[in-house]
């Protein structure tokens, strides 16, 4: 980190005291700025009232739980999440993925694999802001780099930043199947396992979007045994 940039502001959501002061110490004594908070109400509070480059937040809060605050916060805002929790099983990764979380961290971890997460999560915000955007296709659908997400005659699509990264690349390469692996590594910026289904949540997410808002210029197509391809609809 330049010496003359801000730190980055994190906000962490945590009610196990003990973690929460190993995180607060272990992120500060990596030069971020970090805001600790020890129940769901207060987090949501502070997500919604101040500026933060990335929330860390526990699914098992007092008070609102972190899938509803993610719930919430996703209806407005873009910022990055990660998730913590000790419910690491499928089901329950599938579940926040699909309120839009960035990334899920299963408890117990290691704060080494959690600055590996935070610095992925923030490459990834810091790449998107500087790739040059793709021209308003047709259907005008434009691509709003400010907030993460498309706009159809005014009305936003809803997108997460994660979701809107694997549609503008797919829209980078429209008619063009794109692998899993492919997308991981240049829309997820993770590599690709077999059975990590976060990817087929996102483009589930992203289709119901897209006709959400009544968006007919293209299709997301699963290409078996491939991908998945943006298919021009003419």
């Amino acid at each position: 980190m330049s010496p003359a940039a801000q730190p980055t502001r994190i906000l962490a959501v945590e009610d196990d005291p003990l973690l929460a002061n190993h995180l607060q110490l272990h992120l500060q004594g990596s030069g971020y700025s970090v805001t600790l908070s020890h129940d769901g109400d207060e987090g949501l509070r502070l997500a919604e009232s101040e500026d933060f480059d990335l929330i860390l937040m526990d699914i098992l809060l007092p008070g609102t739980n972190g899938l509803d605050i993610l719930q919430r916060l996703r209806s407005h805002h873009s910022v990055p999440v990660l998730l913590m929790s000790a419910l690491g099983d499928e089901q329950n990764r599938i579940a926040g993925f699909s309120q839009g979380a960035d990334d899920y961290l299963p408890k117990p971890f290691s704060l080494g694999e959690l600055s590996v997460r935070i610095e992925a999560i923030l490459r990834r915000v810091a790449y998107e802001r500087r790739e040059q955007l793709p021209r308003e296709p047709s259907g005008d659908l434009h691509f709003d780099e400010m907030d993460c997400d498309v706009v159809l005659a005014g009305t936003p699509a809803g997108l997460t930043p994660s979701e809107y990264r694997v549609l503008e690349l797919l829209w980078r390469h429209m008619d063009e199947a794109l692998s899993k692996p492919f997308l991981y590594q240049q829309a997820l910026r993770r590599g690709y396992a077999q059975h990590d289904r976060s990817l087929d949540m996102h483009i589930s997410q992203i289709r119901r979007k897209l006709q959400g808002i009544g968006y007919h210029g293209g299709r997301v197509e699963t290409v078996w045994g491939k991908g998945y391809m943006l298919a021009r609809l003419v």
